[in-house]
């Protein structure tokens, strides 16, 4: 199964901002402003337009303090009322600075906040509009008439240049970090969802493997009242059997229950006297397996063992390991052009199993970043369906069974790429597991 095929939806809300986040965040902005008044305006005793400011910070609590009787701590806001709150938040920081000095207040950085918020969480475009924003507010700042609050009798005069400088930095900082900020969030993201899939995956694949469990448990359970069937069918057919209306009918009921007993007791004799072998497989017959339905798609697979059978590892049978292989197969012949070699190789300390196929090739810009989530591109974008998530899971499948994945282009005048899987010997062989 290639990620193509995978349609596994995410739940975008679940990545929305918490309002009670946004509360909290504002109370500490509130609390933080009105200290820096008091310091400011009563321990320091420097002038300043203390009105406007206590409305402001006002205005903030007051919003703050709706909000929160308004909705529930756990809502979470649309793109489009997070962008409101986050610009309302910037429009009243900008205010307040502007009214106590502009780009010479020492917390004139703190305008790129709601930017970096929002670009954490947020769609694109909203947070492309809260950095228009930012940036003509940091403008207005470079132009304020109101001069920093200082002492009483002098005033601290700026000079154009350092303004200027104030200004470059601020908005270089908040660009910077906004996009720092979206590119974390974004590989975040996906390395959640990827791994999130990968989990869904290897839980199928674990029912699958449970079956033969399910089927030996449901043949215990029934073997009570099938043969309580059996008992009364013999003694109905013993009555009946001469009986023109009902013996042909018993007759058949009796066959018909002696069947299904033969099925149940064929279950309860595979998995109980054939579990070793439904549980452990031989490293060839794991690689058979895996490639069995592979084979079917017109692309030759070429099984090729250096070492022989005699001391081949026998090792459990690992739905992440069936899976792992089966997709690094599935994409080799997805790309080849005629022909998959499969390569296994085993020494008393390791296990090797190398895939390779004769198509085009990793693209060489990609091949360092194969492995990650949606990497899909090959030589040929038009055959980039198998280097995905699905990609990403088998990886992440078989590096938790103890293997080391490296990718890799075949060398020399033969084409293609080549996938090597290899284990310590002790993780694919029971003899040797502790």
């Amino acid at each position: 199964m290639t990620s193509a095929s995978m349609d596994i939806g995410f739940e975008a809300a679940g990545r929305r901002l918490r309002l009670e986040t946004l509360i909290r965040l504002r109370w500490l902005a509130v609390a933080g402003q009105a200290v820096t008044v008091v310091v400011v305006a009563v321990w320091l005793d420097f002038p300043m337009a203390l009105l406007p400011v206590i409305a402001l910070i006002g205005l903030l609590a007051a919003v703050n303090f709706f909000l929160a009787l308004r909705f529930a701590p756990a809502h979470r806001l649309t793109p489009a009322a997070a962008c409101a709150l986050l610009g309302l938040d910037l429009s009243q920081l900008t205010a307040l600075l502007f009214i106590t000095g502009g780009l010479a207040n020492p917390f004139a950085p703190l305008v790129c906040v709601p930017v970096i918020i929002s670009s954490s969480l947020q769609p694109v475009r909203y947070s492309l509009t809260l950095g228009l924003m930012a940036f003509l507010g940091i403008t207005a700042l470079a132009f304020t008439p109101f001069p920093l609050p200082w002492f009483p009798g002098e005033t601290l005069v700026i000079p154009s240049i350092l303004t200027a400088g104030f200004w470059f930095a601020i908005v270089s900082t908040t660009a910077f970090a906004a996009f720092y900020s979206y590119r974390v969030s974004q590989e975040a993201a996906e390395l959640s969802d990827a791994l999130a899939a990968t989990e869904l995956v290897l839980q199928r694949e674990k029912h699958l493997s449970q079956i033969d469990g399910l089927a030996a448990a449901a043949a215990h359970e029934l073997g009570t009242p099938l043969a309580t069937i059996s008992v009364v069918a013999r003694e109905m057919e013993r009555e009946l059997g001469e009986d023109d209306r009902f013996g042909e009918d018993v007759q058949l009921l009796r066959s018909q229950s002696e069947r299904c007993r033969d099925i149940l007791r064929r279950l309860t004799t595979l998995s109980s006297e054939d579990e070793a072998h439904m549980r452990l497989l031989p490293l060839s017959s794991l690689l058979e397996e895996v490639m069995a339905p592979h084979r079917e798609f017109g692309i030759r697979i070429t099984f090729s063992e250096t070492n022989g059978r005699e001391n081949e590892p026998v090792g459990h049978r690992n739905p992440g390991i069936l899976y792992g292989l089966g997709n690094l197969i599935e994409n080799a012949v997805d790309h080849a052009r005629a022909e998959v070699t499969v390569t296994v190789g085993h020494t008393p300390d390791r296990v090797t199993i190398v895939i390779e196929d004769d198509g085009e090739g990793f693209a060489a810009d990609i091949l360092h970043r194969i492995g990650d989530p949606y990497v899909t591109k090959r030589q040929r974008d038009e055959r980039a369906g198998g280097l995905g998530l699905g990609l990403f899971i088998a990886k992440t499948l078989l590096e938790r069974s103890g293997a080391r994945l490296a990718f890799a282009n075949r060398t020399g005048d033969r084409p293609g790429a080549r996938v090597t899987v290899e284990w310590p010997r002790a993780r694919m062989d029971t003899a040797l597991a502790k």
